[in-house]
């Protein structure tokens, strides 16, 4: 356990550039040089990590983790990948709190949302073209961009995941009208893991009225329970259920702080918790992380039993790739609102949006370096 959880501290110090790259560390250090797992194996956890809702790097460092010393092994890869930047980020939040409403803080605020705008960009062209890539793909994905432009609330945008999933189902028999029955494997979950789920799921929020540090173990446990994408689809989902909690600026400066630092994006919960509990702020990062993480572990080891059986299953595979479409259009609308419409303020804004935009795709500069290009540019010209 503590081999485990040193391993995964030395990569959560060092593990930039998002889950992708996550994945490659993960695959360099446990499959290549220690060979903790086959890469048979580490390619089809990540198949089952990439299905589930919650931070597939994340999910992935548990398997991992679970493989070499069990479940002991996996929690010790989760602390250690998440506390580096749980720590960053809920000391960035509580200096934010603190100097709130000093310049400094507001043109790193400025330049943090301007930094926001290219790096949501960024993830939208890469899950585009990765997941749209046929006509009822991309018909999926413009249907949820206008329903979610007239329709606000976290309800509103489970719906169109739920129906995706749907039509997905209903499309594969269509697509295949004939399935040979004997080739298809029983599904069987750990239902008990199922049941705590979906009971939390459910009573959460009929008592989160009682208590401010369970309504916010709800609204985050909520979020981790219908991401699917990766870190950056909790934009969309926190955006509305944090209305009121947390301003606007802050959201977006944990969006954009959760970019800098190393280790799962999922820690922006650390921020806005700490945020959403200015008085109590690294209870309420320790309370907001938790919940946010919690969904995807329970579902990964809920299926782990069943996986192989799970993405044999036609019928499962055809609603997986309409929900995916449908995540392009949820990330499509929150890149608009309130991304866009929040950061973008003049021409000279714009401009530098699309040079930072170009610096990232042209020339794959880090985002660190990004940062301090927009911080000179907001130092310069407001």
């Amino acid at each position: 356990m503590l081999t485990v959880f040193w391993q995964f501290l030395v990569l959560g110090l060092c593990s930039f550039g998002g889950p992708a790259a996550h994945i490659g560390f993960f695959q360099q250090a446990f499959v290549v040089k220690k060979k903790w797992l086959s890469n048979e194996d580490f390619t089809q956890a990540i198949a089952l990590c990439q299905f589930l809702p919650g931070p597939a790097s994340s999910q992935l460092g548990m398997y991992i983790g679970y493989k070499k010393a069990g479940y002991l092994g996996s929690i010790a890869a989760f602390a250690g990948f998440t506390l580096p930047s749980f720590a960053l980020l809920t000391f960035l939040a509580v200096a934010n709190n603190q100097l709130s409403g000093s310049d400094c803080v507001e043109h790193i605020i400025t330049a943090a949302k301007l930094l926001a705008v290219v790096v949501v960009s960024d993830a939208l062209w890469g899950m585009a073209k990765k997941n749209l890539i046929s006509m009822p793909t991309i018909a999926t994905a413009l249907l949820t961009v206008i329903w979610l432009a007239f329709n606000k609330g976290l309800f509103s945008q489970i719906l169109p995941i739920i129906i995706a999933s749907i039509f997905g189902f209903l499309w594969s028999f269509k697509t295949q009208p004939i399935i040979n029955k004997s080739l298809i494997k029983p599904i069987r979950p750990h239902i008990g893991l199922v049941f705590i789920f979906c009971g939390l799921l459910i009573l959460l929020p009929l008592i989160a009225s009682t208590n401010e540090s369970i309504k916010i173990f709800s609204i985050f446990y909520q979020a981790g329970s219908f991401v699917f994408g990766g870190g950056h689809v909790v934009l969309p989902l926190l955006q509305p259920m944090l209305d009121g909690m947390v301003s606007d600026n802050t959201f977006l400066s944990a969006y954009a702080s959760a970019q800098l630092v190393p280790g799962p994006m999922f820690t922006m919960a650390s921020y806005l918790g700490a945020s959403a509990i200015p008085q109590m702020p690294i209870i309420g990062s320790l309370i907001a992380t938790i919940a946010v993480f919690l969904p995807g572990s329970l579902l990964l080891f809920a299926f782990l039993p069943a996986w192989r059986a799970l993405f044999s299953h036609p019928r499962l595979t055809q609603a997986i790739i309409l929900i995916n479409a449908c995540v392009v259009g949820l990330l499509a609308s929150a890149l608009i609102d309130p991304v866009i419409t929040s950061s973008i303020k003049s021409i000279p804004d714009i401009v530098a949006v699309t040079v930072g935009y170009g610096l990232i795709k042209k020339y794959n500069i880090p985002v660190w370096l990004l940062a301090v290009l927009l911080l000179i540019y907001v130092l310069t010209f407001y």
